[in-house]
């Protein structure tokens, strides 16, 4: 949210940031109390008409994206613990046959790989070699990974997580994250988690892990017009 403020009021923010990538040129967050924030770069903004004005609304912004061909990609809900549940997440100890995993797994997480299905594997986007993975085992089979990557420029670590069908509802992917959560937070990291807004059993576990619903959170579509 760092950049020049083009418009605010109590429950709409606009700010004009130039650092912004290609994948980010557009953000809009909408927290849980109702107030929603947008980041867009100056060639964006000028764009989509958008200049220093008395009054401007959600639906006003919403409508000068539209009518300059920018459009924002399905929004995700975004989780992260409390600083109550954090305390309490750093206290635990791993619960289950779980560790952190290495290049050392390969062979292991292969088979893992290869027991999903291609649409798992790319909705949940969980890579040996990410900046962390941890697995949880049965009977010496992985059955569950999470893997995180830290956000360029923020102190953010976002997770992936993935269970094999048939293990599903056993308790393997709380713990998963429970786990890799707790790890970021020893390294400085804030956990994040993200999923689609009708991804329902992805919601259900972010809450079973602990986690506390944010806010929905767009980005530019890849599709967009620049």
């Amino acid at each position: 949210m760092n950049g020049r403020i083009l418009y605010h009021d109590e429950d709409f923010t606009i700010i004009i940031n130039s650092d912004r990538s290609e994948d980010n040129r557009v953000m809009v967050l909408e927290t849980t109390d109702g107030k929603v924030s947008a980041v867009l770069t100056p060639a964006l903004a000028d764009k989509a008409g958008l200049t220093v004005q008395e009054e401007l609304t959600e639906a006003i912004f919403r409508q000068k994206l539209n009518g300059a061909g920018i459009t924002l990609h399905g929004a995700d809900y975004l989780f992260y613990f409390t600083e109550e549940d954090k305390h309490i997440l750093e206290q635990e100890t791993v619960k289950g046959d779980l560790r952190q995993l290495t290049a050392l797994d390969d062979v292991v997480f292969s088979e893992f790989q290869a027991s999903a299905s291609e649409q798992d594997l790319d909705d949940a986007y969980v890579e040996l070699d990410h900046w962390a993975v941890f697995g949880s085992f049965d009977q010496h089979h992985l059955v569950c990974a999470a893997s995180m990557y830290p956000w360029e420029n923020a102190q953010i670590a976002d997770i992936g997580v993935l269970t094999l069908t048939a293990y599903r509802g056993k308790g393997h992917a709380r713990n998963v994250v429970r786990s890799i959560s707790r790890y970021a937070c020893k390294q400085g990291y804030e956990p994040q988690y993200r999923c689609q807004l009708d991804n329902y059993a992805s919601t259900s576990l972010a809450k079973a892990a602990g986690l506390t619903l944010f806010g929905k959170w767009e980005v530019v579509s890849p599709e967009s017009a620049n």
